[in-house]
């Protein structure tokens, strides 16, 4: 059992690091004539931001992710299947940053709405496959380390609602109302997901 719960976290670390450098090749040199670099940086603006959002929501997932396997000592088919599922999830983060980048580059508002309406649902289904997760630990209590109740996990489900709804929120807003409005939802949550975490939460008993 050790050995399926090591090889499951040595391919799910592989993954997100995987994931997480594919973010940073849409950063690219710009192409310029002598004298022109500085503004070609400063246009690039979107993709820095779209960068700097999915490498926040990609970090806080892998945190996650370490947190909870942290309390797993037991590993069973559907464990497998359902931490595919967040791998799946998350591996698409960077084509929405992707997409989400390169529309405002150009400016089009149409394709502004669609993109980030995209990045939305990508962040509700990170956040539905956490929910699979976290439920199927909750309901196979025999996978958990000795010691560990299944509280922490019905709490991270909760967090897992919000998300839905947080993301499912910001693509609407993003598609009905306003892309940028959006975007600083999607800045915004990864931060909230991180002071949020039950390990964060932890280390503040401590302190007190």
């Amino acid at each position: 059992m050790r050995s399926e719960i090591g090889r499951l976290l040595t391919f799910s670390d592989a993954v997100f690091a995987i994931v997480i450098t594919l973010l940073v090749l849409e950063l690219r040199a710009p192409e310029v004539p002598p004298g022109g670099l500085a503004r070609a940086l400063l246009d690039q603006w979107p993709s820095y931001l779209a960068y700097v959002t999915s490498y926040l929501l990609i970090a806080v997932t892998w945190y996650n992710h370490k947190t909870t396997f942290r309390r797993v000592h037991r590993c069973d088919p559907w464990l497998h299947v359902t931490n595919l599922g967040v791998l799946f999830s998350t591996a698409l983060l960077p084509f929405a940053t992707a997409v989400v980048s390169r529309s405002l580059r150009h400016g089009n508002q149409a394709d502004e709405r669609i993109s980030t309406a995209l990045f939305g649902l990508v962040g509700v289904l990170i956040s539905i496959s956490w929910l699979g997760l976290y439920h199927h630990l909750v309901r196979n209590r025999r996978l958990l380390r000795p010691g560990v109740t299944v509280r922490l996990f019905t709490l991270e489900r909760r967090r897992g609602l919000f998300g839905v709804a947080a993301f499912g929120l910001g693509g609407l807003l993003g598609f009905l109302v306003s892309p940028p409005v959006a975007l600083g939802i999607f800045l915004v949550l990864p931060v909230i997901f991180a002071l949020s975490a039950e390990s964060v939460a932890e280390v503040r008993r401590l302190r007190w």
